[in-house]
């Protein structure tokens, strides 16, 4: 009568249904993590995602180890034979999981479900990880959204109406099985780099559910009162709640964030500290979870949009692929100091400020004509928070083949953005030390400064910092061209 529970992406114990339910069921409990990267080819995690995976488990081994359990780790090429496995050593009833909304992962799903129910097996599968199942939020005529305003206004009155959906317990300890089937060890299965490129991610980013807890606790008590205008400042460190990683990575999910935020507001209504300021800043916020929310809602309806546009006449746009030209721009060399200092933020932290990733991202599509995917398969090795919707609808949204997506003619100037939003150049400086001399007039656009300046400070162009890849005014009117040309779309 085991209850195995196939542990996906739900490495945590707050709000976890899937473990709640089978330690509730009184029978002997099996939690399990099955290592298939196989299965979700070309999408298997990439190697930061795979470094916060080994760091996620072992954290989340270490609870269940608290609680009296074990975690089973296996690997395989597929799940259902693991699966059938281990049904079979420990006679399991009952199999519970977390949905995954991916296209590869729907489809295990579906596959399980049948082969298990032809078992006599049962299968359960809980939503862990959204707000809403992306299927289930439709406009008034029972179609998908394609525009992420009125879509987030239907959540809104889904998920708040008079009784939002409470956060669930913590499991209490339960029963384990008299005998246990093999597992390997954390180790072998290969997550971590060989070569030490993470020195700086071990620095930044504790991988357990008590890290995220405090990354929550932090960012409500520094940074939501501010989140509206905070948000778009990079060297700010509270200026953005830094939980994507924990969201994706299954440490933390987006109903405990919800509450939390709705937790503080009431705590501000309550001593009558809540301020105009405050109100924006907390409805912007959510907002973003919105955005999540959005990209699973568009991956589930349009599930090619990994890799091809959602809107079709952009098969048609004359990429120009340069391998010389994507390498320059995945190292931080382009030339445009705010670039570069994004580019080398992600390698050396697994992370960017998403105002840099809009930046980076329009600099790549429309300043050098590279292809999105190229794009996104950088940020889907390079980022620990590489959410399979969220990256690939937020590279079509930039380069404007998305549903909901920028306009072609939205195209960043890389300078203005870096004079805007990170005015004393403290950003630049982090990540671009070459640069950190430079007065702050200079420092956004070395290429504008005088030789002789740029020599004091000890700055050569195309030696010390690279010469811009291209001059913005000549690539933003080739660009326009490009978009102006093709077809419109029907």
């Amino acid at each position: 009568m085991t209850h195995i529970v196939w542990c996906r992406n739900t490495f945590r114990l707050a709000h976890n249904p899937a473990l709640l339910a089978a330690s509730q069921s009184g029978q002997p409990v099996l939690p399990v993590y099955l290592h298939t990267p196989a299965a979700h080819h070309p999408w298997a995690e990439g190697g930061a995602s795979q470094w916060w995976l080994h760091h996620g488990l072992k954290a989340f081994a270490a609870r269940l180890e608290a609680m009296g359990s074990p975690l089973i780790i296996q690997q395989g090429e597929y799940p259902l034979p693991l699966l059938q496995a281990l049904i079979a050593q420990t006679g399991a009833t009952v199999v519970h999981t977390e949905a995954r909304w991916e296209p590869a992962a729907r489809q295990q799903e579906a596959e399980v479900a049948a082969a298990l129910a032809a078992m006599g097996v049962r299968f359960e599968c809980y939503n862990a990880s959204l707000l809403h199942h992306p299927a289930f939020v439709t406009n008034l005529s029972g179609h998908h959204f394609k525009v992420f305003t009125p879509f987030w206004k239907r959540c809104l009155v889904d998920f708040l109406g008079d009784s939002p959906p409470p956060l669930l317990p913590h499991p209490q300890p339960w029963v384990v099985p008299a005998a246990l089937p093999p597992s390997l060890p954390l180790e072998a299965l290969g997550l971590l780099p060989t070569v030490p490129w993470d020195a700086t991610m071990k620095t930044l980013w504790d991988v357990s559910e008590a890290g995220a807890e405090r990354q929550l606790q932090l960012f409500l008590a520094q940074g939501l009162g501010g989140y509206g205008e905070d948000r778009n400042l990079p060297a700010l460190a509270v200026g953005t709640s830094r939980l994507s990683p924990y969201l994706h990575g299954g440490q933390l999910s987006p109903h405990q964030v919800w509450h939390a935020v709705q937790a503080v507001v009431a705590e501000r209504q309550a001593c009558g500290r809540e301020t105009a300021t405050f109100q924006a800043s907390v409805k912007t916020y959510l907002s973003e979870l919105g955005w999540r929310e959005f990209a699973h809602h568009l991956l589930w309806h349009y599930p090619t949009a990994t890799h091809q546009p959602i809107r079709p006449e952009f098969e048609a746009f004359p990429w120009q692929e340069d391998e010389a030209v994507l390498r320059a721009w995945q190292q931080g060399k382009t030339g445009y100091p705010i670039v570069d200092a994004g580019m080398r933020e992600l390698w050396a932290t697994g992370w960017m400020h998403n105002r840099v990733r809009m930046i980076v991202a329009s600099f790549l599509t429309k300043h050098l004509l590279q292809p999105w995917q190229a794009g996104a398969a950088w940020f889907w090795d390079t980022l620990l928070d590489a959410d399979l919707a969220s990256n690939s609808l937020s590279w079509q949204w930039v380069s404007g083949c998305g549903a909901d997506a920028a306009p072609y003619f939205r195209i960043f100037n890389p300078l203005l953005q870096s004079q805007k939003f990170d005015a004393s150049g403290e950003y630049i400086r982090q990540w671009v030390p070459e640069l950190a001399a430079l007065p702050t007039a200079h420092v956004h656009a070395p290429y504008l400064a005088p030789p002789l300046l740029l020599h004091r400070y000890g700055v050569t162009l195309g030696e010390t910092y690279p010469c811009p890849m291209v001059e913005h005014t000549a690539a933003r009117d080739r660009a326009l061209a490009l978009f102006k040309s093709l077809p419109k779309s029907t």
